[in-house]
């Protein structure tokens, strides 16, 4: 019996080392769409402040077919999503949505997950998740190959939408698969919201033109622990996760609310309406508070203490409201006390006190930047902006606009960077960057 109990109670360790270990590698590796934190900030890294098609590249590595998904890194692995259309038509084209403006593609696609050798670029295994054809179309600026991946250094979790929801090991081997349905996106637009993995829950936010609702998985297992039905239209809002005050808060924008669900239970803590249409940003959270903000047809920004209960809609509960220049489709970084973002996609910059919500600067143009669909993010003193045509400009963080460098890679990016140590990757239209000095 004795031996029995010390067998258990090194097993037990064991499991208290393995996850203290991840939890480690976590913070040096980029995990998740925005990061370690998810706020898009890589602490104790730094990336080069400098580079062009030449200078600079450690490695550049061809991806076939289309996506503007994140790339992830965890250890020596970096893992990428496409989408690549193949030559097999369809004898029976999806008949598209009446609310749709967008048609299916007439052709298959295969859903691609992608992993590399972070020190050479070299592919070290693709597995094509599912074949099939879409059953609508995509903006002109989307892909069918949005949403970024996520692990939590033992599992790598996929979701390509209606196509399904992936679990593989880290050396690419199926575990489970989830049908979750059909979204009917706005206008038929189509997919684009990240999974989110907080110890041993995947969440799913699945906000469309029919019921919307969030769901969240068992990781081992892939079986639902819950489901809640959302008042909400379309959205492309990748939620975020934060424990605070004994209790797992899962935070979601949305063009009605923006919610706080109690993780274990599904119960709503606190919601706010206020928000334009088409809410894509994530929340941001930081010293007991969490930042909200979107920017289509209209500005919103709110900051909301994550002891708030109830409806906060129309109250005077958060602590400021700011409307003027919020972003569309990238989302905001906070970095030290200052706060930054984009006037919808438009390469226009503003900064505000997170204390205060008051400006530090204003609506200034970026210099050298056009369209930005990607989301900055920042190390070392440093504020990344990545804009459509693959131009970076590098900020100095601080009270004013204060240009680094420029520089400029030969294909357009609508992907967010990651930044690992001194890396800093970058996927365009045609490859995957790793920058290093």
């Amino acid at each position: 019996m004795k031996r029995l109990g010390s067998i258990l109670s090194v097993l037990l360790l064991a499991q208290i080392a393995s996850a203290d270990d991840r939890a480690a590698a976590r913070h040096e590796s980029w995990h998740q769409w925005r990061g370690p934190q998810a706020n898009g900030v890589a602490q104790d890294s730094d990336p080069p402040t400098r580079w062009d098609a030449t200078a600079n590249i450690r490695w550049k590595a061809a991806i076939d077919g289309e996506g503007s998904a994140t790339p992830i890194i965890w250890g020596d692995q970096v893992f990428l999503l496409t989408a690549i259309e193949t030559d097999r038509v369809a004898r029976n084209p999806p008949v598209p949505d009446e609310r749709a403006k967008t048609r299916p593609p007439g052709n298959y696609l295969q859903y691609v997950v992608l992993c590399f050798d972070r020190a050479t670029g070299e592919e070290k295994w693709r597995r094509v998740s599912c074949e099939d054809v879409p059953h609508e179309g995509w903006h002109r600026t989307n892909t069918f190959a949005s949403a970024s991946p996520t692990t939590d250094g033992e599992r790598l979790y996929v979701s390509f939408g209606s196509r399904g929801i992936y679990c593989y090991d880290l050396a690419g081997k199926l575990q489970w698969q989830r049908d979750l349905g059909d979204m009917r996106t706005r206008y038929g637009w189509g997919e684009a919201t990240s999974p989110v993995v907080h110890g041993d829950s995947l969440i799913i936010n699945w906000d469309h033109e029919d019921q919307s609702f969030i769901a969240v998985l068992d990781t081992a297992s892939g079986k639902t622990k819950w489901k809640q039905d959302r008042d909400e239209p379309t959205s492309w809002a990748t939620p975020v996760v934060v424990e605070h005050d004994g209790r797992t808060q899962l935070i979601v924008n949305g063009t009605t609310r923006v919610r706080s669900y109690d993780l274990s239970t599904g119960d709503i803590i606190w919601q706010c309406g206020g928000q334009t249409v088409n809410a894509i940003p994530s929340p941001l959270v930081a010293d007991g508070f969490v930042f909200c903000m979107s920017g289509y047809r209209g500005s919103a920004a709110y900051a909301i203490s994550l002891d708030a209960t109830g409806d906060l809609t129309d109250t005077d509960q958060p602590r400021w409201v700011h409307r003027q220049g919020t972003p569309y489709v990238p989302s905001p970084i906070l970095y030290g006390s200052q706060l930054y973002f984009t006037a919808r996609n438009a390469s226009v910059l503003s900064c505000l006190d997170v204390e205060t919500g008051k400006p530090v600067f204003n609506t200034q143009r970026l210099p050298g930047l056009g369209n930005i669909y990607a989301s900055p993010v920042a190390a070392a003193e440093r504020i990344y902006f990545t804009d459509r045509d693959g131009t970076t400009v590098v900020l100095k963080h601080g009270p004013k606009l204060e240009v680094i460098a420029t520089n400029k890679l030969d294909e357009p990016i609508d992907a967010s960077p990651a930044i690992v140590g001194n890396q800093m990757f970058l996927r365009g239209v045609q490859h995957l960057y790793c920058i290093e000095e």
